[in-house]
């Protein structure tokens, strides 16, 4: 992580075992560095307490791979998403540790010494055809030093099966609800609990749905409080923001 690096540069400078110019030049690239094609924000650790994520989609091969070798030399996690399997082929001969999520599209690399936080989110779907964004927000959180617990196909069309679960809401530090449809799902779980509950509307649905439209403005017309409303199918984004409140 770029902290650990000024951490120990600034206590080889104090104890004079580097000159001033090296330090500097070990320093030039933390702001960012110019990639030609893209700034890579490498303080985004610091400010954020996680390294920049890269989003894949209209991205060449040959730039995704770019900024992956700068990523793999901070030896920092890993987050690329919405990568197509190919991209996958082609990285992780560049690093062999490297993983990729078929169902979500993430390739991705966990920080192995990272301590796992105390509490557990929950991410609950309505529907079975609801999972790869659920998977999106499952491994965001994993990466991220999140234990997590799943919740699949539970949706209102046969509520008993989420009732049945009740314990395991009740126990979830955050939720996160991933539906499409109508998008009632969200309103009935933060009905259930005391938790924050973050809403993703998904895509899946018929004509009517207007692509997640639908399950969007339902959502956001929640009549429960405590609900936060991402973007349709962002389960990144759902999981991004699930890690800062489990923290």
């Amino acid at each position: 992580m770029q902290i650990d690096l000024i951490r120990k540069v600034l206590k080889e400078l104090e104890s004079g075992r580097i000159s001033v110019d090296k330090a500097v030049s070990l320093f030039k690239d933390l702001p960012y560095e110019d990639l030609g094609f893209a700034k890579l924000d490498n303080h985004r650790a610091i400010r954020r307490g996680f390294p920049e994520v890269v989003y894949c989609g209209g991205k060449s091969l040959a730039q995704v791979r770019a900024i992956a070798k700068r990523l793999i030399k901070k030896k920092g996690p890993i987050l690329l998403t919405r990568a197509p399997a190919d991209y996958y082929d082609s990285l992780k001969k560049i690093h062999p540790g490297l993983c990729y999520n078929e169902l979500s599209k993430i390739i991705f690399l966990k920080n192995k010494n990272g301590p796992l936080k105390k509490g557990y989110v929950l991410i609950v779907t309505a529907g079975t055809s609801d999972i790869p964004v659920a998977e999106e927000a499952r491994v965001t959180l994993d990466v991220m030093g999140n234990k997590v617990k799943t919740l699949y196909d539970v949706g209102v069309a046969g509520i008993h099966r989420l009732l049945d679960k009740k314990g395991l809401l009740h126990k979830a530090q955050v939720i996160i609800v991933v539906a499409g449809m109508e998008g009632a799902l969200a309103s009935v779980v933060s009905g259930l609990v005391s938790r924050a509950v973050i809403a993703v509307p998904t895509s899946v649905g018929y004509g009517a749905s207007f692509k997640g439209l639908a399950a969007l403005l339902a959502m956001l017309n929640c009549c429960s409080p405590g609900v936060a409303v991402v973007n349709i199918d962002n389960g990144f984004g759902a999981g991004y923001f699930a890690s800062l409140v489990n923290k």
